[in-house]
């Protein structure tokens, strides 16, 4: 019988102790400073305007941005393709004068027909090296498109 009691005190207990915590866990605090990483595949329109509008909308909020631009999406970074991707190339443009990084993957652009005296003022030619320091800064966010 005591055990009952203690047993029945001990729920008691417990359940008024539980009862000030939320029923869900809260979301995360947002890292506002966080960098962003952003790996861009595609060259369709839609996804690419997608993708770098994105890109610039996390920028203006304080995001450092890092955009890889690599497998088809090269063609976007190409001064001769203006006339098929005029919107992406002002907007990569613009991305570049408010600070951000974009670099275009060398292997892809042999395999596409992109030269480097080919880019867009202010885009890179990716290394290794490069990418990894922007990839693996301290928490940094990943996308892909």
């Amino acid at each position: 019988m005591r055990y009952g009691r203690w047993l029945a005190a001990l729920a008691a207990w417990l359940f008024l102790l539980s009862a000030g915590l939320p029923a869900h866990a809260a979301p995360a605090a947002e890292d506002k400073d966080a960098p962003l990483f952003i790996n861009l595949t595609s060259d369709e329109g839609h996804r690419t305007l997608m993708a770098i509008g994105y890109g610039a909308n996390q920028l203006q909020r304080g995001h450092p941005l890092t955009l890889f631009l690599n497998d088809r999406a090269v063609v976007l970074a190409a001064r001769g393709n203006e006339a098929r991707y005029p919107e992406q190339q002002r907007m990569l443009a613009k991305l570049v004068g408010s600070g951000a990084t974009v670099y275009v993957c060398p292997m892809c652009m042999k395999q596409y027909g992109v030269q480097q005296a080919d880019l867009l003022p202010g885009l890179a030619v990716s290394t290794p090296d490069l990418t990894g320091a922007a990839l693996f800064r301290e928490n940094t966010r990943t996308l892909s498109w």
